[in-house]
């Protein structure tokens, strides 16, 4: 039986023990970068940053479901857009005072309907642009993964439920606003949402939200909780047969990323200043996707980067190359999906493993080269084992209960 020596063992922590330090380091530089934007970005820029912010939220989320547990999701577009609608329907209400929305006149609606009477209130319509997105992809989720629905169908069904949702927001112009969506807001809380003090102070509460939302997700995945999600991620059947719910814990993941979507909807309606099936419906699902594989999947931090990348990259090449925009962005896709496979904080934490094994490298007292190589580690942002150990670190935990 292959033992771990000392100097292996100190090696592997001193490597785990400098990701830690250089995650910290990115973190705390990127959160002070993100609280001093307002002081070299112009108003239309710090917007523009507001509403990438969204997106990180978003990305967090899928990271969690696609990369610590194995679930690619292309419909995570749905729960953004009922968080998005949500919001958006408590501002309109109050857009439209005491009158019905315009688009409902428009249509031939005499009374406001009853779905929407409650959302004149916050107290219902915040918890429901929040909470709401979380429950439907609990419910979903369970009644699929109760069914043992796994892989590339479970992808395919939650691609379909954005195109449904989508063709029916669409259909229902009358109460939904159509391909129009719901716009024209003019105060949120009393504050005017034109102003540039309310824009900010909107910048400023979604990098709060953005880091609440970061160190609530490192929790989970440095949690019994989150080995057992990286167990069902790399083999589903052995942690069905060791006892766990997997159906339950799949179900629990879809609810956090439904509700960090829902989160980020909310966040995305008043900065942007509409919503409509555009934002939620397939297309958008796949980018969403796209900014975890571009920034490092399983990393938490690469969802953040990759999310503000693509998002930068897409509006510079639309305002550059507004008639070629879209052929650019796409070849960035597949440059970064064939040099890139890991993504960029996957492939910076690859390199550094790299540079850690070589460097573990000591000449012996006998003129002979010891190899000290590290235990499994992840890349930065991810503090969880891998694979089996993951599992035996939880079966551990529970036979020492």
């Amino acid at each position: 039986m292959r033992t771990t020596s000392a100097p292996m063992r100190a090696s592997g922590g001193l490597l785990a023990n400098r990701r830690l330090q250089l995650e910290l380091v990115v973190l705390v530089a990127g959160f002070s970068l993100l609280m001093l934007a307002p002081m070299f970005l112009t108003d239309f820029r710090l917007n523009q940053m507001g509403k990438f912010l969204t997106f990180a939220i978003v990305a967090i989320g899928i990271d969690l479901l696609w990369g610590y547990t194995g679930m690619l999701s292309l419909g995570q577009g749905v729960f953004f857009g009922l968080g998005g609608y949500a919001m958006a329907m408590y501002l309109k209400l109050h857009a439209s005072g005491d009158a019905l929305p315009d688009f409902m006149g428009w249509s031939g609606v005499h009374s406001l309907p009853w779905f929407w009477e409650p959302f004149r209130y916050a107290w219902f319509a915040i918890p429901m642009a929040v909470i709401g997105p979380g429950i439907v992809a609990f419910l979903f989720g369970y009644m699929l993964f109760r069914s043992r629905v796994t892989g590339v169908y479970f992808s395919i069904v939650t691609q379909a439920l954005a195109l449904m949702l989508s063709v029916f927001l669409v259909g229902q112009q009358a109460y939904t606003g159509g391909t129009n969506g719901l716009t024209n807001y003019t105060d949120l809380f009393g504050a005017t949402l034109r102003s540039p003090d309310t824009r900010q102070t909107l910048y400023f509460a979604t990098v709060v939200v953005l880091a609440i939302t970061y160190a609530f997700s490192r929790l989970v995945t440095g949690s019994r909780f989150g080995r057992v999600m990286i167990a069902v991620r790399d083999d589903e059947a052995r942690a069905r047969f060791t006892g766990y719910n997997v159906a339950l814990v799949k179900a629990s993941v879809f609810a956090i990323a439904g509700t960090l979507a829902g989160i980020g909807g909310a966040l995305f309606v008043p900065q942007v200043g509409i919503i409509s099936p555009a934002n939620l419906g397939v297309v958008p699902s796949i980018e969403m996707v796209l900014w975890v594989a571009i920034g490092g999947r399983g990393t938490l931090v690469g969802a953040v980067v990759g999310a503000l990348a693509v998002s930068w990259m897409r509006s510079a090449f639309s305002e550059a190359y507004p008639e070629s925009w879209s052929y650019l962005l796409g070849a960035m896709f597949i440059a970064s999906v064939v040099f890139v496979p890991k993504g960029i904080v996957g492939s910076l934490g690859t390199l550094l493993t790299t540079i850690g094994e070589r460097a573990a490298w000591r000449p012996s007292s006998r003129g002979a080269r010891t190899e000290a190589r590290p235990g499994p580690t992840a890349a930065i942002g991810d503090g969880s084992p891998r694979g089996a150990e993951a599992l035996a670190r939880v079966e551990g935990a529970s036979h020492g209960d």
